[in-house]
């Protein structure tokens, strides 16, 4: 049996009930066959495969909170720092009921290579709760995240672990963290990434994901003779991801005609209403429901059914999983000829070698939907300095940052004789700096 067999197996026997991780995991191996094969006899010598998948530290932790009727609430709370080998900790926290060990435990492992195709000094790491932010007040969510990060506080540091926002985690969860991790350690420092303007937050952070997403996917484009512009895109989700990513590619000239949330689907043929979408989004915190009263000539649809429509470019950015390989076999039908992901692993495993079997340009979102993470890493570097730079001054380095991605990428997957398998060259070139890290700190 090969190495990387050895260790999948073993990842599975050890962490049992965790599909998402073992999915994470064999993912990466097997992308990594040809450098792990190229280096067996050293890699088994220093365990290097067993230190990878094995997480630095992992913690778990009940959260205690008080509702609006004096009950108390009890939920779990997660932070699994993965790897430091390049950098502090880094990679959001996650509230939704589906959190638990498995997931965190995939997220983070997936954040070692996200982070590291950065170019920037951040290692792995992920957190979360089964908390439900929907349906909450602003004191139920003061309290749940009081309580959260009074815990939380022990293990994290601007030079040790900074969290970011995540699904159910936004502005107004960060600042609750912070003002608690403040109130506590007596330290203003910039030991949470997504933080209001007024205290430290950067300039296009909110944009930052579903901006760099449209970067590379226009850069790859440009390189495989395509042009975005005019190109008719279907876009899954109605988030922080899906929002920006909307606008900048309309932005770039194309036609968004999807979105969606856990309730249903809205396909507008004139273009997705951006302004519209913030308004029921973000203002309302509503469902997709209401967007025909803003535009009375889209449709709406319950349930899935967004990657239906004919379409030139698909970009998933809701959550794990959502596209399946019926979905992808949908969209070859259909002529898509790229999908890149705004989410993490948001295409199953057979749905992506459907994809790449025919033809059809794809990014992981490790590569695609690092912009995120960049600009958090970024906002790092604002704190450190006591100083902050213009939306345009930030929107052009992650822009530069997208775009090295690709070609760093593109250039390892060239390298390992697998040119255009854009998920084995996102794979190694993370790999190959993290690993490079790892052997010079020693057996750690």
């Amino acid at each position: 049996m090969s190495y990387v067999d050895e260790i999948y197996d073993r990842v599975v026997k050890e962490n049992p009930c965790e599909p998402e991780f073992h999915q994470a995991v064999k993912e990466v191996l097997d992308s990594l066959r040809p450098v792990v094969e190229a280096n067996e006899a050293q890699y088994r010598r220093d365990a290097l495969l067993e230190r990878l998948v094995n997480p630095e530290r992992q913690i778990k932790f009940r959260v205690p909170w008080i509702d609006d009727n004096g009950n108390v609430q009890v939920n779990t709370g997660y932070r699994v720092q993965f790897n430091s080998a390049i950098g502090p900790y880094k990679g959001g926290i996650r509230l939704h009921p589906s959190v638990n060990l498995g997931i965190i435990k995939f997220l983070g492992f997936e954040q070692i290579f996200k982070n590291s195709l950065t170019g920037l000094p951040i290692g792995g790491g992920k957190g979360g709760s089964d908390f439900d932010p929907k349906g909450k007040s602003d004191r139920e969510i003061m309290s749940f995240c009081q309580s959260f990060m009074t815990e939380l506080c022990k293990y994290i540091g601007a030079d040790t672990d900074v969290p970011a926002g995540d699904i159910g985690t936004g502005a107004r969860e960060i600042g609750y963290m912070f003002g608690q991790y403040k109130r506590i350690r007596n330290v203003f420092e910039g030991v949470l990434t997504g933080k209001g303007l007024a205290f430290g937050g950067s300039l296009a952070r909110t944009e930052a994901t579903g901006y760099g997403l449209l970067y590379i996917t226009e850069e790859m484009l440009k390189c495989n003779g395509h042009a975005i512009a005019g190109k008719t895109v279907l876009v899954s989700g109605s988030g922080n991801v899906a929002i920006y990513a909307i606008e900048k590619a309309q932005q770039l000239g194309a036609k968004v005609v999807t979105c969606s949330d856990s309730t249903g689907w809205v396909y507008d043929p004139e273009g997705i209403d951006v302004a519209a979408l913030k308004e029921i989004k973000e203002v309302k915190r509503a469902r997709l429901t209401e967007y025909k009263s803003y535009r009375p000539n889209a449709e709406y649809h319950e349930g899935k059914g967004v990657w239906t429509v004919k379409a030139d470019i698909a970009l998933p950015c809701a959550t794990q999983n959502e596209l399946n390989l019926d979905d992808a076999k949908t969209l070859v039908a259909n002529g898509v000829i790229a999908v890149c992901e705004g989410a993490n692993m948001p295409t199953t495993m057979e749905a992506t070698e459907y994809l790449q079997a025919n033809g059809v340009y794809f990014i992981p979102g490790k590569a695609s939907n690092a912009g995120g993470v960049a600009t958090s890493a970024l906002e790092m570097s604002q704190n450190s300095g006591r100083m902050g730079w213009s939306f345009e001054q930030v929107d052009e380095k992650l822009r530069n940052i997208m775009i090295n991605i690709f070609h760093n990428i593109d250039n390892a997957s060239k390298k390992y004789g697998m040119e255009g398998n854009y998920v084995a060259g996102a794979n190694i070139a993370g790999f190959e700096k993290v690993v490079s890290a790892m052997n010079a700190q020693g057996i750690v």
